[in-house]
Order: C-alpha cells, then structure tokens, then sequence
C-alpha cells in the first residue's frame, strides 16, 4: 500500500492559507492540536502508537481542509479515536469526551483573568447538552477524517527503521544516542513532516540533530555522505530539521494565548473577521 503525501499544490497553498490563516499560524494550530492529543493519550494511557498515528492522520485531514471549517479539537479527538481502532487499542467514546472536555477547560482557564488561581475540573452532566455536543463532534470528526481523506489512512511509523539505522551507522553503542533521537521523532510528529517527508527523511534528520548536538562525527562530505546510504536527500533532511527545530523557538505570551483561544471554529472565524476589519481600516 502507498504512502499518502501531500502534494506540491497542497504544501504552497493549503486550505487554511486560502481561507485567509496566516502559514505561521497554522503551523502554531497544528503543535497545539498534536500536543493535545499527546496529552489525551497519556490521560487515557493509550499505547503511543495510536496517538503517533492520530496526530499523522491529523496533519494530513489539514492538507484537504481549512481550519476554518473544522476545530483542531474537534478533529484532534476525531484523530485519536479512529487511530485506536486502526492500532487495535480501542479506547471508550465516554473516556475521550471526559478527557477533552479537561483539557478543553483547563485552556479556557489559562485564557481567564483567574489563570493565577489552580484549575479545578468541573465534572459535566452526562444528562447536559455538552456531553452530547462533543459526542456528536467527535463522531461527526472521525467520519471527515475517513471521507476527505479517501479512507486511506495507511500509517508508517518511524521507530523501527530509526534502531536499523543506528544499528547501521554504529551508534547504538552512543549514550543517549538513541533516546535522543527518538525524542526528535516524537516532537516531529507536531509538525506535517510526517505528510511532507518519507520515513528515511525523517529518521535521517532526527540523526543528524542527534549527531550535531552530541557532537558525534559521521561522514558528511560528498561522495561519502552517510545520509546517502538511506536514500535520503539533504535538501529534504535540512527542511524537516527546520521544522523540527521551530518548535524549540521563544514565544511571547501573546502568540501564546492566541493559539489557545482559536481551539474551535468558532474562533478561527471571529479571528479572521477581526483581521479583515483591521485589514479595511
């Protein structure tokens, strides 16, 4: 079976940046949407293959479909429940909607004037309207997810082949290497490398940042490159490092609670209205 990626049309000119949602941010949307279902899967202790592919499945619903249509919470929990069915590790419809619903609160109060105050969780009614509206977004999510994405959601993980190629380049031996390196996966996974890239990529360039920051010489200069024994091009390698490494970038509060407050569509749409009033002005 193939490996769905994103075409060049889809990479220059998503759905979101012709909606009028600046490239920036939606980059920004994308980690906030990953890192919350990251953190719904450790509330679910769900096995990190599911959320590993939810958060795949969830770059890719973004290359087909503007954030002005659909919210990345909705679609994030849409993510995490059909990729514990396609990993076999089905979890309860209730459990999701109880973990969102935490997590959606306790952004809605980092956004409040309280936020200095501890978050308390308030347990929703299963007789009130809320349960039944994220039920519904979350069934209505996971069937977008399977139609716009033509029900292929064939998912190759990248863990395997990362222990090959370290095997291969003599660093399992390395302290650290290897954990280090896994980490870097694991943060790429909130970036759309993995609908951009192929897996070799991606490995190589978590090696690379492995082998820069642990100063670790390998042969880099041409023709004796070590990232060609794995088929992978430096262009490519450079560009998901870029990617990976924007998410390590200093951010002011602003961009900060910008982010948090555009969780729903609802908040996409008001935020775009106000930009087109600044804009007229």
């Amino acid at each position: 079976m193939s490996y769905p990626l994103a075409s060049l049309s889809q990479i220059e000119r998503t759905p979101s940046i012709e909606d009028g949602i600046p490239a920036d941010l939606e980059q920004d949307l994308r980690a906030y949407g990953c890192k919350l279902i990251h953190q719904a899967g450790i509330l679910l202790n769900q096995k990190q293959v599911a959320v590993a592919t939810a958060q795949i499945l969830f770059h890719r619903f973004w290359f087909v479909t503007s954030m002005k249509h659909f919210g990345i919470g909705d679609i994030g929990m849409g993510a995490l429940y059909l990729a514990s069915k396609l990993e076999e590790c089905p979890i309860r419809m209730r459990d999701l909607i109880n973990v969102y619903d935490l997590l959606i609160q306790r952004a809605t109060h980092s956004l409040s004037p309280k936020s200095d105050s501890p978050f308390k969780y308030a347990n929703m009614s299963y007789f009130g309207s809320t349960f039944y509206e994220l039920k519904d977004a979350l069934v209505v999510s996971e069937m977008q997810i399977l139609k716009r994405l033509g029900f292929n959601v064939h998912v190759v993980l990248p863990y395997g082949t990362l222990i090959n190629y370290l095997r291969v380049l003599g660093l399992t031996s390395e302290e650290d290497a290897c954990s280090r390196a896994w980490g870097y996966l694991n943060d790429a996974l909130q970036t759309p490398v993995y609908a951009l890239y192929s897996v070799p990529t991606i490995v190589s360039a978590a090696i690379l940042l492995t082998t820069r920051h642990m100063n670790i010489p390998l042969p880099s200069t041409p023709p004796n490159c070590w990232w060609d024994l794995f088929d992978a091009a430096w262009e490519d390698i450079w560009s998901v490092c870029g990617h990976i490494m924007r998410l390590y970038r200093s951010r002011t509060e602003e961009e900060r609670m910008r982010v948090v407050g555009m969780l729903n569509k609802k908040e996409v749409r008001k935020w775009l209205e106000d930009k087109a009033e600044r804009e007229a002005t």
